[in-house]
Formats: structure tokens, C-alpha cells, sequence
């Protein structure tokens, strides 16, 4: 099994009166998303599942690809790394799934694949982080792609 976590690109600054969830992204936040997609397009499988969180910079990020996606709740902002690799279906699953999600959760959820124990992990706004399912069920890194780099 593939898992690529995917944060989304820069969004706008929180400020009252604006709920969390209905933050959009920048316009440096779209072309961020659209740099990462561009690369993610040309590797990803036709048959991948994407996993989207429920807020609007998600939804914004993940449409810089253009392909199908399912909203999933249980990734939410605050959502638990355990919580998110279950809805990936991690490890046991088939395929490649892309989660397009938050800080910290995706951190959290890299420090499991990486060394089986879960901490605080920096993802880079519009960063995506590939891992395969290793023979030991953990993860091996195969990809970093950054929007910075790309």
C-alpha cells in the first residue's frame, strides 16, 4: 500500500467572524496547490483514492488536481493520526491513497510511518509526503514533493 499525506497550500489568516473551516486559500496558496498537483498527476495512479478533509482549504487544494475525491470527517482539523490512517485503511490496505489534511495530524501520522512512534513532525504548507507499506508494516519514504522546490 502507497500513502501520500498532503497538507494543504497557505490559507488565509484566522480573524473574527470567519469560522476555521471556511478559510481559503492564499493566492500564493493556489499556486502552491497547483505546483504540487502538476507533480502528483504525473506518479499517481488512476485508480488512487483521495481523502479529503472537510474544510475549504482542503477542498481548494485537492481540486488543484482534478480528479475525483470523498470528503472524510474523520480528518478533519484535530483529527488523530490514528483516526487518519484508519479512514487510509494503513497498513493493510491496497493501492495508493492521498490524504489531503492538516497540521498536525499529517506530522503525527508521518512520525508513526517513520520510526513507529508518534511526535510532533513539521509538514510544510502544500507539502506531500509519499510512504509505502514496508515488510515490517512500517513506512518507507519514498517521495518528498515541495512546492518551494518544484
Amino acid at each position: 500500500m502507497d500513502l501520500i499525506l498532503w497538507r494543504h497550500a497557505e490559507a488565509e489568516e484566522r480573524r473574527p467572524g470567519l469560522p476555521d473551516e471556511r478559510r481559503r486559500l492564499t493566492p500564493k496558496g493556489e499556486k502552491q496547490a497547483y505546483k504540487v498537483a502538476k507533480w502528483l498527476k504525473k506518479h499517481l495512479p488512476k485508480d488512487a483514492r483521495i481523502l479529503v478533509s472537510p474544510t475549504e482549504r482542503t477542498l481548494m487544494t485537492a481540486h488543484a488536481l482534478g480528479l475525483p475525491y470523498e470528503i472524510e470527517e474523520s480528518i478533519a482539523p484535530e483529527a488523530s493520526a490514528a483516526g487518519l490512517l484508519d479512514a487510509a485503511g494503513w497498513p493493510d490496505g491496497k493501492g495508493l491513497v492521498l490524504v489531503v489534511g492538516h497540521q498536525p495530524t499529517l506530522g503525527r501520522t508521518a512520525s508513526i510511518l517513520l520510526a513507529d512512534e508518534e511526535f510532533d513532525l513539521a509538514v510544510r504548507k502544500a507539502a506531500a509526503w509519499w510512504f509505502r507499506r514496508a515488510d515490517d508494516g512500517t513506512g518507507e519514504l519514498r517521495a518528498v514533493a515541495d512546492p518551494n522546490l518544484l
